[in-house]
């Protein structure tokens, strides 16, 4: 009934406020979604005015042209500008540096950085949660007023007192109404800025991610990172103000249960506090369980990832039952871990949706025994109403523990990669390009685990001016990729400088290839010049492979299209770095996908001719191509 009347205040009051607003133009807030003169889209809440969020009419248009026709994404306005994931990782990670900076305490970092940004917001949804708790709160009082009321002499009755109850009735539903509306938007709102701002805050972190990063988080426990533990903190603000108003709720029920029974209230503090302390193992045991669970579900993403990797060995060899049996048993233990996480919170579950009616139950028997207040009809239905009041704390109170629990393990695990070493940001002194030296190594020793005291390369001098060509030889795993790593600064630097001068390409051994059309993968969101383009593509051998292709460099490539050999992936690669018109050039292997022929057109058309004027370091296995370099670096293994 509470909800049908707090309906209809509603709607009231959205009458009242569209007649109040017509006046200072609040019905042109929630009208259009474009801009008067421009034509530009713009976000509806941003331009709403007071009556239409707290009515939320602002979202009349966009429902009116929903119940028209299906919308579509331009129907949609865009979000309001706090909203976007941009400013709210810019807050972020903002706040995140600065506190880092101040205290190397990395407890409860995530969480205390995340308050701080939003504390605003964090306040105004606190104040709706008290609003709707007190209002709510005060429910049973009202019905006693109104029995009470109803009970007096027909001579008794007074037309105003009974006027105030109805207006003191509308009200507090209206407040409650209103304020929890606002509560649960504005809880939504801000967990959505939480979840964006981790998100982006996680997608950043692994791109500056250091090697020993690397190996201590694979691809599978990142994608955890963002899918579900960032995810979950989308409800956190609900929650939060949950575990807060939930216990206020039930402080002010006991205390109208001691204002309506008095002393008879007091047998009912007995399972209040058994279920307060039955909640403190529950709470352990949930922990303990969810930290289990999200252990074993990231040892199962970093299996499932290794098979997924190594597919074509693993077809090869047959070992498909072998990794299924290793998959399986993973996933069992996390299922094992998930169940007994359920189990215990359904024992908390049951416990507190038993606790009202036990409670009510020792209430009435109580006063019965002390006959501190008489059992009329007033007394009995406030203390039901009252139990009304108790039951949605005791029972919110279990799922509230465990969400709270979740989310500091979910926050725990995001802080603790978030504090993972990055790469140096003076690990190469870069300048502008120049005529003179482009790359300059000198005395540097570089390791991929710092932390062990073992360098990778030893004593590195090179000095590499402006056109000059260098071919990097050696056996395999001597260190050859690890010194392109080096020069840039993608592996820790132990003493010594590396400078490079100019904008640097770089081709790995790995090809790489996004998903969408060839066009897209070579400009690489640079704008298109035609001249440059051809260029790039005749000098990489791909002028014939776009003849083939079905709609030439439009073909979508990827996995949404053409699957393409290692050959070509290499060669688009390498167009994408010869386009990029950069002043340094580092080239690892890239002829070790294509045939004898191939290579030597790429080395000839690319290397010596389309990058004659560019500083080229070049790591092959093909000694045929030695002759015509200017500088030959051997290559070994440290020691």
């Amino acid at each position: 009934m509470s909800w049908a009347v707090g309906f209809l205040l509603l709607l009231s009051a959205i009458r009242v406020c569209r007649s109040l607003a017509a006046g200072d133009g609040g019905g042109a807030e929630s009208e259009p979604l474009l801009a008067a003169g421009g034509g530009e889209r713009r976000a509806a809440f941003g331009e709403a005015g007071f009556f239409s969020r707290l009515t939320f009419t602002w979202m009349d248009s966009l429902l009116r042209l929903g119940y028209s026709k299906p919308l579509g994404l331009g129907d949609i306005p865009p979000l309001d500008a706090d909203d976007a994931a941009a400013e709210a990782c810019r807050k972020f990670l903002g706040e995140w540096h600065r506190r880092r900076g101040e205290s190397h305490k990395t407890s409860n970092l995530v969480l205390r950085v995340l308050a701080e940004c939003h504390k605003k917001e964090l306040l105004l949804t606190a104040l709706y949660t008290l609003l709707r708790t007190l209002s709510f709160a005060a429910s049973p009082v009202m019905l006693y007023c109104f029995v009470s009321y109803s009970d007096r002499q027909e001579k008794e009755r007074d037309l105003g007192t009974g006027a105030a109850l109805v207006a003191g009735l509308l009200a507090m539903k209206l407040v409650e109404s209103l304020s929890q509306r606002h509560w649960f938007f504005g809880s939504r709102r801000l967990g959505m800025r939480m979840r964006s701002a981790l998100m982006a805050a996680v997608f950043e972190k692994q791109l500056r991610l250091s090697s020993e990063g690397r190996g201590r988080h694979s691809s599978g426990e990142i994608a955890n990172y963002i899918a579900v533990d960032a995810y979950r903190l989308g409800e956190f603000p609900y929650w939060l103000h949950l575990g807060w108003s939930m216990p206020v709720q039930l402080v002010l029920a006991i205390a109208l249960l001691f204002w309506i029974v008095g002393a008879g209230a007091l047998p009912a503090l007995a399972p209040v506090a058994i279920c307060g302390v039955l909640n403190v193992p529950f709470a352990r045991m949930l922990q303990q369980y969810q930290s289990r669970f999200m252990q074993a579900q990231d040892e199962r993403q970093r299996a499932t990832a290794e098979v997924l990797h190594s597919m074509k060995i693993v077809k090869l060899q047959s070992w498909e039952d072998k990794f299924r049996a290793t998959v399986q048993r993973l996933r069992d233990a996390e299922v094992r871990w998930l169940g007994e996480t359920q189990l215990k919170k359904a024992y908390g579950s049951a416990l507190y949706w038993v606790s009202p009616t036990v409670i009510s139950a020792v209430v009435l028997a109580g006063t019965a025994a002390v006959q501190s207040a008489p059992l009329d009809a007033g007394v009995v239905f406030t203390v039901l109403a009252t139990m009304r009041v108790v039951s949605e704390p005791m029972r919110m109170l279990p799922e509230v523990m465990s969400v709270m629990i979740q989310v500091k393990v979910s926050l725990d695990r995001i802080g603790k990669f978030l504090t993972e070493d990055e790469f140096q940001d003076d690990a190469v002194d870069r300048a502008p390009a120049s005529d003179r030296s482009c790359l300059d190594v000198h005395h540097g020793v570089f390791s991929w685990e710092p932390s062990k005291g073992t360098a990778t390369l030893k004593d590195i001098n090179i000095t590499a001016t402006h056109g000059q060509k260098i071919a990097v030889c050696g056996p395999v795993g001597a260190g050859k990729s690890s010194l392109l790593c080096a020069t840039l600064g993608e592996i820790p630097r132990m003493s010594g400088s590396v400078a490079v001068s100019g904008s640097v390409a770089y081709v790995s051994q790995t090809s790489w290839i996004q998903s969408g059309t060839v066009r897209d993968n070579i400009l690489f969101g640079r704008p298109m010049r035609s001249s440059e383009y051809e260029r790039a593509l005749k000098c990489c051998a791909l002028d014939k492979d776009m003849e083939n292709f079905p709609h030439g460099d439009l073909t979508e490539i990827g996995q949404r299209g053409l699957n393409m050999s290692g050959g070509q992936k290499q060669r688009i690669q390498l167009a994408r770095a010869v386009y990029s018109d950069a002043d340094v050039y580092l080239l690892d292997d890239p002829f070790s996908a294509v045939d004898a022929h191939t290579a030597a057109t790429l080395f000839n058309d690319c290397v010596m001719a389309a990058l004659e004027d560019k500083t080229v370091i070049l790591v092959t296995h093909q000694v045929e191509f030695l002759s015509k370099v200017d500088r030959i670096l051997s290559w070994r293994r440290a020691r």
